[in-house]
């Protein structure tokens, strides 16, 4: 196929690094090569099963028809409900839009907000998608570095000093993909201060992983009064209730912007799965203290995070912070740049992940994909023994490296 024959939109987009080393993985694992896959962004856990018996449930009583663009009033309800009750956010259902992931509001909002040339402001490292997303729809990624020294968070500072007259949106996780980095109550109020000063400036915080959070109570950058006209909350059911499969994400904004989310959708997607609404309806409905599997979850989550942060201390070169959420570690390893193996020289971090892919079977994010040049991402969202076992691996082919 020529890609001449192609749009320049689709042409300039890159693959999602994370699913193509999910798809490189997987060709492995059919060759028959016993591959560990810590690449995957998801849990490893089932959906609850009183969120699976009400998917069940709306089936059985044929709730199988078109569903309401912007999502159904009841599950809006319980969005809205949550929202002041877990975050003390203020949004009425008007202003929530449900859609097919958290991925599609992303989408959604900066298709909305931006026009071509519009800059849009984003902390490295970063999601993969978001770049992407944001020239999609004609802005221009404009990023902010930082560094493990300060545990991936960027300064007020630094913000400010990359705030022109183009800058239309400040495009933010926490906790983060990739690097688990979680901001905290006051370092959210510093950048919203700065990011105040410019009117035009909008803020959309996507906190996906708020229930993978080891740091204690979420924080939400729209809390604060001065700010909250400009944000839109983005979350979902995704990662907290393992629910990845269920494809259903929400926002929180300003009722003009979900008004329009709600016309781009209208003729795109239209409304998300009704069966899939219904299971989110159950989700926001129930305590989440109160389901077992999900409190299972976290606690697996923390015990892995710290099994792996020791045995990265024990693997020379290696710097690890420590990340206070999400399910990923994204340790420093230029170290081993420069290094080979008489066969293969690592120049990046791409080149360490085919390495390890390669080598021992053990799949990798590189860096580069998020913005961090020296450094990989680990999932560890699988077992104790599967994680044990990627690690000798990863110890003994990096022991190779000379």
């Amino acid at each position: 196929m020529n890609h001449n024959l192609l749009s320049k939109r689709v042409n300039n987009l890159s693959e999602s690094e994370t699913l193509a080393m999910t798809r490189r993985s997987r060709q492995l694992k059919e060759q028959g090569n016993d591959v560990i896959n810590l690449s995957i962004g998801e849990p490893d856990f089932n959906t609850p099963d009183c969120i699976k018996e009400s998917a069940i449930d709306a089936i059985n009583n044929n709730i199988t028809h078109y569903t309401p663009v912007s999502g159904y009033k009841n599950l809006r309800q319980a969005i809205s409900d949550k929202f002041k009750r877990e975050n003390n956010l203020d949004y009425t259902i008007e202003q929530i839009v449900v859609s097919s992931g958290a991925k599609q509001s992303i989408a959604n909002t900066l298709l909305c907000l931006l026009n071509d040339g519009d800059e849009v402001l984003i902390p490295e490292p970063y999601w993969v998608s978001y770049p992407e997303m944001v020239k999609l729809a004609g802005g221009v990624p404009v990023f902010i570095p930082s560094s493990i020294g300060n545990d991936y968070k960027v300064t007020p500072q630094q913000v400010k000093e990359k705030i022109t007259p183009k800058s239309k949106v400040f495009l933010f996780s926490s906790p983060c993909n990739p690097s688990g980095t979680v901001y905290t109550r006051q370092e959210l109020k510093a950048l919203a201060g700065v990011l105040a000063e410019k009117e035009d400036l909008f803020i959309i915080s996507d906190e996906i992983y708020e229930y993978i959070n080891f740091n204690g109570r979420h924080e939400s950058i729209a809390q604060f009064d001065f700010i909250k006209d400009r944000v839109i909350t983005v979350n979902g059911v995704s990662k907290g209730f393992a629910m990845t499969g269920w494809r259903i994400g929400y926002i929180g904004a300003p009722q003009y912007i979900a008004k329009a989310c709600d016309t781009l959708q209208g003729q795109t997607t239209s409304g998300a799965s009704s069966i899939s609404q219904m299971a989110a309806l159950k989700a926001y409905q129930t305590d989440i203290c109160s389901i077992i599997e999900l409190q299972e979850m976290k606690v697996a989550f923390r015990e892995r995070r710290d099994f792996v942060l020791d045995r990265l201390k024990k693997i020379p070169g290696i710097k690890a912070n420590i990340p206070q959420g999400a399910f990923y570690v994204f340790p420093d390893v230029s170290y081993y740049y420069g290094k080979h193996d008489g066969e293969t020289i690592i120049r990046n971090g791409s080149d360490l992940c085919m390495y390890l892919l390669n080598k021992v079977y053990v799949a990798l994010v590189p860096g580069e994909a998020f913005g961090g040049y020296n450094y990989v991402r680990i999932s560890y969202a699988t077992s104790i023994a599967d994680l044990e076992r990627a690690l000798d691996r990863l110890e003994k082919a990096l022991a190779a490296l000379k």
